[in-house]
């Protein structure tokens, strides 16, 4: 609804970007959320909305079984919505001086919902790339260390630093709403080993 129309409305499309020297100024602070609706381009779309709908569903599922259909619903959503903040947060303070600097895309949030799908599965297994399986854990401190390193080195006009704090903040909200699911994680870590 909102990334479509923006791909052929650059009006729309520049209203609504994380644009951390436009949300210092003019205090613009919707766009931490806003820019979580836009996209680059149909592939862009693609991927976030297939990640989100495969591991979100069953985080969702989680939730309203934990919280009930109603208030594992609204959770959910809250969940989502805050880690697309949390995850524009530190380039807002990186990027609030460089007027070049923007970043779109619902990529924090997912990253979010992902790891919040590791903190109840840990072993189950993932395609890396698409292909390759490796276990949920194995993945998110690969993907952790990855988007870890790239922030620093790359400059490949992606936002790592939002996949980066976008995944911490999805587990970190979901441990927040139910303290006892860490000590779960970790029980599922060490009784769960699939590999001995």
């Amino acid at each position: 609804m909102v990334s479509i129309p923006a791909f052929t409305n650059r009006q729309l499309f520049d209203q609504f970007k994380h644009h951390p020297y436009t949300e210092k100024r003019k205090k613009q602070y919707y766009r931490w959320v806003t820019s979580g609706f836009l996209h680059g381009s149909w592939v862009h779309l693609g991927i976030n909305m297939y990640v989100f709908h495969e591991f979100g569903r069953h985080v969702e599922y989680w939730y309203k079984g934990m919280f009930g259909p109603t208030m594992g619903a609204i959770l959910f959503l809250v969940m989502y919505l805050l880690t697309i903040i949390l995850a524009d947060t530190p380039t807002y303070f990186k990027h609030q001086d460089n007027p070049n600097y923007s970043a779109i895309g619902a990529s924090g949030g997912v990253s979010g919902i992902l790891f919040a799908f590791i903190l109840f599965m840990p072993w189950s297994m993932l395609g890396l790339f698409f292909v390759v399986p490796i276990p949920a854990i194995v993945f998110g401190v690969l993907y952790l260390w990855y988007e870890s390193w790239s922030a620093k080195n790359s400059r490949d006009n992606i936002g790592h630093d939002a996949h980066f704090w976008g995944a911490v903040a999805g587990v970190v909200i979901t441990i927040i709403y139910r303290p006892t699911i860490f000590i779960d994680f970790i029980s599922k870590l060490t009784n769960d080993f699939p590999f001995g």
